[in-house]
């Protein structure tokens, strides 16, 4: 009986106090609690010309302490192929000088949906204010990835198309049934190499490394506790609303072919920054179960990984040991 009440109160506690801050597209200051483990089904679908990009992912959350929590996440997508195309570079003559340089890929290419790789995320809340109805948190966070897709654009993404690592702040604060929580990271790529023709056309071979953009991210969320107006169990159905502006500028990419610099004029790989908004709506279900939806569009500028609308679902679950809630 006091492990069963205690579990009442755990779930019903985190049902009160984080229902309209689990954000969609963004984590929040808050933690998974310690010792429980969560795991979460989300992707995310758009169309490119004709074809249908798709993305789907499986994400490991544990509760390692009060304080800190680490995701393992396993992404799927059909974003790219499994090499560059073989005329991504290409060259032009000025004068008696031979000029290489990359030019834009096309879109709508259909590809197989293929393993992208794993990525890691860790946050550690180190700063809490609580009070009745309200509290303010903050957080840091980091995280790595091996993913090392043939990705051809400037703007790196390491769930599933850049390896390298990143890392941020995250402030969070909740009052009643309102939250917004602001998120500021960077990321640091790694590189992509592969052999390819010296040019289009040509037979002869060189290696070519692509050198994605340094980034920087600076997220806004809002969420908004629809139903119940009041708590009578924790069995009972969350409704909220999200609102999440998502802003990202990155540097132009370096490509080389043996360690010479090409000179890079195309969108897809200069510089850039955007601004998306995502509103979306989610279910909570007895504490513990989780769907949302989401669709999103470009309000400021636009990313070339992608095209609008985006749409994003998920689902996620808690599971737990008796002896470690209580």
């Amino acid at each position: 009986m006091k492990s069963f009440v205690g579990i009442i109160l755990f779930f019903y506690g985190v049902h009160l106090t984080m229902a309209q801050e689990l954000f969609i597209h963004n984590e929040s200051a808050s933690n998974t609690p310690k010792g429980v483990l969560g795991i979460r089904l989300f992707g995310n679908s758009f169309t490119e010309i004709d074809v249908r990009r798709n993305m789907f992912a499986l994400r490991w959350m544990y509760g390692v302490t009060p304080k800190l929590s680490f995701y393992l996440t396993t992404s799927f997508s059909n974003h790219h192929g499994a090499n560059l195309p073989n005329d991504f570079i290409t060259h032009r003559h000025s004068g008696g000088q031979t000029i290489y340089y990359p030019q834009q890929t096309q879109k709508g290419v259909t590809y197989p949906l293929s393993f992208n790789g794993f990525h890691l995320y860790t946050k550690y809340r180190f700063l809490t204010f609580d009070d009745a109805n309200e509290h303010l948190r903050v957080a840091a966070f980091g995280q790595w990835s091996n993913v090392s897709n043939a990705h051809d654009e400037a703007e790196p993404n390491l769930l599933d198309d850049t390896k390298g690592y990143g890392g941020g702040l995250i402030v969070t604060y909740l009052i009643k049934r309102f939250a917004v929580s602001l998120t500021t990271g960077f990321t640091l790529p790694g590189a992509y190499s592969e052999r390819l023709p010296l040019f289009s056309g040509s037979a002869a071979t060189t290696n070519t490394t692509i050198e994605y953009g340094r980034s920087f991210e600076y997220n806004l969320s809002f969420g908004y506790l629809l139903y119940p107006k009041k708590y009578t169990s924790y069995e009972q159905t969350n409704w909220n609303v999200y609102l999440e502006l998502n802003g990202k500028s990155y540097e132009t990419a370096v490509v080389s072919q043996e360690g010479s610099i090409l000179e890079v004029q195309t969108e897809g790989l200069t510089n850039g920054y955007y601004v998306e908004i995502h509103p979306g709506i989610q279910k909570v279900i007895s504490s513990n179960l989780r769907i949302d939806l989401s669709a999103g569009t470009n309000i400021l500028n636009t990313s070339y990984i992608r095209l609008y609308p985006i749409f994003t679902v998920g689902i996620q679950r808690y599971f737990y040991s008796l002896n470690k809630v209580k």
